[in-house]
């Protein structure tokens, strides 16, 4: 098998030869000291031994100084010394700033980004990842988070009518980015934190559901893979995630109380498990021993019968030791070639 096909075969819950190791975010400044000189996203993940190169769609800045940007939804943010940045302020008070407001243009000609190149370069080599949002998170960055969440109990109708104004342009985009080769989206609306969701089931499954299910049916209608990506505590919600029927689920986060030897227990048979190393000590302050015995363990947990592709836990960020990542890509590859027992 080569990498495009072994993903594939992972998220249709079958075995591949060997279980597949993508990442979603990986920092420049990791793949610098990796590979200086094959840093790019493309060339990294080769040199490394990724199964996926992935990308985002590009939004452009506007008023950009060294510290500070709008984007094109009109959110205002601080830069920061992280990949994504996170928002300060939307622009969206009122019902009056929510008629007056216009979403970015799905069709603008910049908006799928390095996605063509990565395209003609990798398509049928290795998975070709999309990381986008259906409607949460870029509501809450519209009109903050606290607010979101106050409207899900006093003005349900405005909630309501920010979310479908969101979801529409966001299926629009995914929808351009599948036609133009994307074979995998990644949906990254946080639903939680590290304790519960940052919703009640009740408000989770009026307000999110139908359009986190709404995104998944329009991307498998286009005839891609779906992998619902949501860090936190999941498991007050997660029955409603798995029926909206996202191919792949990640990335199971260890901290937050997401046992990856559970989920596959409880949900193994309808949902590839993409994750679970623990991003935030172990591959920032942890040894490369304690990496490789980390993944091994993940692997006999999730990995057999299939249907499970290794991953960090959120993501592979500034503060991660490059000798961590570079030792847990290695991990992967010795340990996981099939068969897989229980006891490796």
């Amino acid at each position: 098998m080569n990498s495009a096909e072994r993903v594939f075969t992972a998220l249709k819950r079958q075995l591949p030869d060997r279980v597949p190791i993508i990442e979603f975010v990986i920092d420049e400044k990791i793949r610098r000291a990796l590979f200086p000189d094959r840093w790019e996203i493309g060339e990294f993940s080769e040199a490394i031994g990724l199964d996926a190169v992935g990308t985002g769609l590009k939004f452009k800045r506007h008023n950009e100084t060294d510290e500070t940007y709008y984007d094109e939804w009109g959110v205002f943010y601080h830069k920061s010394v992280e990949a994504v940045a996170h928002p300060v302020k939307g622009p969206i008070e009122s019902k009056d700033d929510l008629r007056k407001w216009t979403p970015p243009d799905p069709k603008a000609p910049w908006r799928l980004g390095d996605l063509p190149s990565l395209v003609q370069r990798y398509k049928g080599k290795k998975a070709v990842i999309v990381h986008h949002r259906a409607a949460f998170m870029w509501s809450a960055y519209l009109v903050g988070l606290d607010s979101l969440l106050m409207y899900f109990a006093i003005d349900p109708e405005f909630a309501h009518e920010l979310m479908d104004k969101v979801l529409e342009a966001n299926i629009e985009m995914v929808r351009s980015a599948i036609r133009a080769g994307a074979e995998i989206i990644v949906l990254g609306d946080d639903y939680a934190h590290n304790t519960a969701p940052l919703m009640s089931p009740a408000h989770f499954r009026e307000f999110i559901l139908p359009r986190l299910k709404k995104m998944i049916d329009a991307i498998h209608d286009e005839g891609a893979f779906c992998i619902k990506h949501s860090d936190g505590n999941l498991w007050p919600i997660l029955d409603m995630i798995i029926d909206a029927e996202p191919d792949g689920l990640n990335p199971i986060e260890p901290v937050a109380g997401m046992d990856i030897k559970e989920v596959k227990e409880k949900y193994g048979d309808r949902v590839c498990l993409i994750g679970n190393i623990d991003c935030g000590e172990l591959l920032s302050s942890g040894t490369v021993q304690q990496v490789e015995q980390a993944v091994k363990k993940c692997i006999a947990e999730a990995a057999v019968g299939g249907g499970f592709i290794l991953s960090s836990s959120n993501s592979i960020h500034s503060s991660v030791k490059p000798e961590n990542y570079l030792a847990m890509v290695q991990a992967g590859i010795k340990y996981g070639k099939y068969p897989i027992s229980r006891d490796n």
